[in-house]
């Protein structure tokens, strides 16, 4: 096992499967005291019984909670900062694709409070840990997951939840491009904080992603699935933003296969950064 996260607390939402299992497992190799966060107990259990199976002597903790839930959200970063004194490490991972429109129990389209708002507030709940690791001279990183599926997103703010039209795609492009547009607009406010945040694209990988999905979305996801790349393969880029040592203080950037490229023109305007980032405080309560 390797050392080069040992004494670093790490946080990987999503673990249970697919892309987040395969960071997690791979932080707890490179000697890192890994959460596991995901949204059924018995799912965490698994997962974390295969990494202590893998690596003998993995440090692990689990954490459940539903992550397209706000006061879930808030209840599990109580947790995490009542429960740790530190935070190295925060890796966004958690969404999904869903082929229906349907409404969260705060009301909020599931796609957008999942995939972009979940990113949110999870790491404004837990940003403050993190800077205090700053302050005593950690180098926190937070690793938000997004897609390339950004680059055919556009964010409709006079139809931002899909109430008027919606399409799966069509949602989750858009949040994914929240998580493009939130990563600059947070990386301008940490600036000089020593907390560093980029997002990235892990590739098209073949995982449970889109297994709820059903219709023509979930039919044409399962015929692809066997030729698309392992979660193995998705996660390495999200391990190399978690610690890679060349990215010390690398910040509000997007990367795709362990290098940085350059994201679509809209998640590239500061106009549009900014709005989505007002808009989205606002839906936080924040």
């Amino acid at each position: 096992m390797e050392t080069v996260l040992a004494g670093r607390t790490c946080l990987v939402t999503g673990a249970t499967n697919g892309i987040g299992y395969e960071t997690a497992l791979g932080l707890a190799r490179r000697g890192a005291r890994v959460v596991l966060v995901g949204r059924d107990a018995e799912r965490l259990a698994r997962a974390q019984a295969r990494i202590r199976a893998a690596l003998p002597g993995a440090d692990l903790a689990t954490a459940r909670a539903d992550l397209s839930a706000q006061a879930e959200i808030r209840r599990l970063a109580a947790e995490i900062r009542a429960g740790h004194d530190r935070l190295d490490v925060l890796v966004n991972n958690a969404g999904a694709i869903f082929d229906r429109r349907a409404e969260t129990v705060d009301g909020i389209e599931r796609t957008w409070a999942l995939d972009h708002l979940g990113y949110v507030l999870l790491t404004l709940e837990l940003l403050d840990l993190m800077k205090d690791g700053a302050r005593a001279g950690r180098r926190p990183r937070i690793v938000n997951v997004a897609s390339a599926a950004h680059t055919r997103g556009h964010v409709d703010f006079d139809d931002l939840e899909g109430q008027r039209r919606y399409g799966g795609m069509k949602a989750y492009a858009q949040a994914k491009l929240g998580n493009v547009l939130f990563t600059a607009a947070l990386a301008r406010r940490l600036a000089d904080s020593g907390v560093t945040v980029n997002a990235l694209h892990p590739g098209v990988i073949r995982s449970g992603f889109a297994r709820d999905a059903g219709g023509l979305l979930g039919f044409g996801w399962s015929l692809i699935r066997p030729f698309l790349s392992t979660p193995e393969q998705g996660a390495a880029t999200s391990l190399h933003l978690a610690c890679a040592p060349e990215l010390d203080g690398v910040s509000g950037r997007y990367f795709a296969r362990c290098a940085e490229v350059v994201p679509s023109r809209e998640a590239r305007d500061a106009g549009v950064q900014e709005r989505v980032w007002e808009i989205s405080l606002g839906q936080i309560g924040y």
